[in-house]
């Protein structure tokens, strides 16, 4: 019984984060479809001005500059009516915890001297000491305030904005037309292996009857690997042959036309002087 449990819990608990992946990317592109304040706005003002907020905030000097940033996304996503508890959850689930990984050497003077503000260890003979500066938690605050902040523009951008029209922006504003492409091709078919991934665990699940051993869900494990590796080895070519059947000559084409309207050079005004004035105080 001891050995059925844990592989009845793996499987159950990929099957549950594959379609958790799968229903907020669905859930992503609803509310790009909805019609709030950025939603509104033409893709190309969107993202000369979350490219001039994200420049602000990375060489802002003053922590105060960076929180009224991200304060300010705040009602900005209220008024795109993006669900709040989804979009702080995005943010500041995971964020914290691979930023602190990188962030928390600095806080201790072996790496950030300065005026202790706790003291860890203190030994006498033989010589040792550790604390945690005054400096350090400084700079460790900018590192997490900083990547925060810049973490919840992007979301906001990428949550408002229809991904196709989003790479049609790029195209637009001269990004080149390879990393255009394959950012698209990456972005598209990597929840089709994911779906591939997904039937996979669940056939699986629904052939597996009484216990298996942990050698033998390895195997199964390590031989899945290789079919989805062969699936998506057979799917590029594909995909590919498909779209040269289709017209595609290196360049992709979006049905919808982006056009400048007066609200969008107000508001990438607005972006553009919010990351001026934040450039200016963050100095």
């Amino acid at each position: 019984m001891s050995n059925a449990k844990p592989a009845r819990g793996f499987i159950e608990k990929t099957l549950g984060d594959i379609t958790g992946a799968l229903e907020q990317t669905l859930f992503a592109e609803e509310i790009a479809r909805q019609g709030g304040l950025l939603q509104s706005l033409d893709p190309r003002a969107k993202l000369v001005g979350a490219l001039a907020l994200l420049i602000a905030i990375s060489v802002s000097q003053n922590l105060r500059v960076i929180v009224a940033l991200y304060a300010l996304t705040l009602p900005v996503a209220y008024a795109s009516r993006v669900p709040m508890g989804f979009y702080l959850k995005r943010v500041w689930v995971f964020m914290p915890f691979f930023t602190g990984v990188v962030a928390l050497p600095a806080l201790f003077n072996v790496f950030t001297p300065g005026a202790p503000l706790v003291t860890l260890i203190d030994l006498a003979s033989p010589r040792v000491y550790l604390a945690i500066t005054q400096p350090g938690v400084v700079t460790a605050a900018f590192l997490l305030l900083r990547v925060g902040a810049s973490v919840s523009i992007a979301v906001l951008l990428i949550l408002t904005t229809r991904w196709t029209m989003l790479l049609k922006a790029l195209r637009v504003l001269r990004v080149p037309q390879v990393f255009v492409l394959i950012l698209g091709m990456t972005y598209r078919y990597i929840y089709v292996l994911l779906h591939a991934a997904n039937n996979i665990f669940l056939a699986r699940r629904s052939r597996v009857v009484g216990r298996v051993s942990s050698a033998e869900n390895r195997r199964w494990l390590a031989a899945s690997m290789g079919v989805l590796f062969a699936k998506a080895y057979a799917l590029s070519d594909d995909v590919y042959l498909a779209m040269q059947s289709r017209g595609f000559r290196g360049e992709a084409q979006v049905m919808e036309t982006l056009a400048w309207r007066g609200v969008d050079w107000l508001w990438l005004a607005v972006f553009l002087a919010v990351a001026a004035g934040a450039v200016w105080l963050g100095h």
